[in-house]
């Protein structure tokens, strides 16, 4: 089960949000039984440590921390840059931030990060985009931290199987953020969350954590009933007072349909779901998307004055097709309603 394997009383998972995780959110999901999960895209070995001894202070529970492996298709720094920069140029303009110069590096180095969570020491380290090393998982082991993977489809769930993860979410289309897709393109990798989740059950031997269109009680007792052991949930506690995110952020998670969040690489170059809202449309109607990361870090410095700013206009706004079901206003009201679905709860 994966209460037992995560060593936490109640089999649901906070999503790892890359860029609006908070301490406040992990060690809250964390204390109320569940397990915390704090994203660390972009982060460099100083910031990751940093960040996990204020998890340590703030939580004695078990809690996850997550990163991005590359795909090996990310970009460097080139002469590109000034050229997606210029192109961006409005959007700098409209939150009062120069247009920025080619930096040394786009995301920090795989092993730099590790380096530092080996340090941090979480209960367990959860990766996205990709199949986790046999180094990666030995040391993980070694250092009695569980290696949990993200899978698009039955096959990539297998592939992590196989390399010796000890869970794996099965992350449908409907879910917020990044399809974090790795053996096919994540276009060609859209299987929902109903016909995924059995599926990947059906193929591995190890416990199979459901993600995407979750968000209360009655999706909780759906996933169990579809053969999962827990279930991830992000949308729901992304809009909580307690995450990172900004006012703007929550207030179009109320109010975004189900039919109103779109897949798009405008933000980052790589195919993620959110609300389309100015910058979304700008972008796609532009016809000029850098490759990831470019287009990540370029939109990032607009994307960061806008949420200073409040102007959810300019800002990623990521959130699933269950963002009407996220009612919940703090993070101890969401985690009850979810619980509430639990088998025998």
């Amino acid at each position: 089960m994966a209460t037992e394997l995560l060593g936490v009383e109640h089999p649901i998972v906070l999503g790892p949000f890359g860029g609006s995780s908070s301490v406040e959110l992990t060690a809250a999901v964390s204390a109320a039984g569940g397990l915390g999960s704090y994203g660390l895209y972009g982060y460099d070995g100083d910031r990751i440590r940093a960040v996990g001894a204020e998890l340590h202070r703030a939580t004695d529970r078990p809690f996850a921390l997550n990163i991005w492996l590359p795909l090996g298709d990310e970009v460097a720094p080139n002469p590109q840059h000034a050229v997606f920069a210029q192109a961006l140029e409005p959007f700098y303009e409209a939150v009062g931030v120069p247009v920025p110069a080619r930096p040394e590096r786009y995301v920090p180095e795989l092993d730099e990060q590790l380096d530092a969570i080996w340090e941090v020491a979480p209960a367990v380290l959860s990766v996205v985009f990709g199949v986790p090393s046999a180094a990666l998982v030995a040391e993980a082991r070694d250092r009695g931290i569980r290696v949990v993977g993200t899978a698009t489809t039955v096959a990539e769930a297998v592939a992590l199987a196989e390399a010796g993860v000890d869970a794996v979410v099965a992350s449908g289309a409907e879910a917020a953020g990044h399809r974090v897709s790795f053996l096919r393109s994540a276009a060609e990798s859209l299987v929902g969350t109903v016909a995924l989740v059995p599926q990947v059950v059906d193929a591995v031997d190890v416990p199979v954590i459901a993600a995407g269109g979750i968000a209360d009680r009655r999706g909780v007792a759906a996933a169990f009933a579809l053969g999962a052991s827990g279930v991830q949930v992000g949308t729901a506690f992304l809009a909580t007072a307690e995450s990172a995110a900004t006012a703007a952020h929550r207030d179009a998670i109320r109010t975004t349909a189900a039919d109103e969040t779109v897949l798009t690489r405008a933000m980052s170059g790589r195919l993620a779901r959110g609300a389309r809202n100015r910058a979304v449309r700008a972008i796609e109607a532009s016809g000029t998307i850098a490759p990831f990361p470019m287009q990540n870090w370029l939109t990032g410095r607009f994307r960061t004055a806008a949420g200073e700013q409040n102007l959810g206009e300019l800002q990623s706004l990521w959130m699933g097709q269950a963002a009407p079901l996220a009612r919940g206003t703090t993070a101890a009201e969401v985690f009850a309603e979810l619980a509430a679905g639990v088998p025998g709860r």
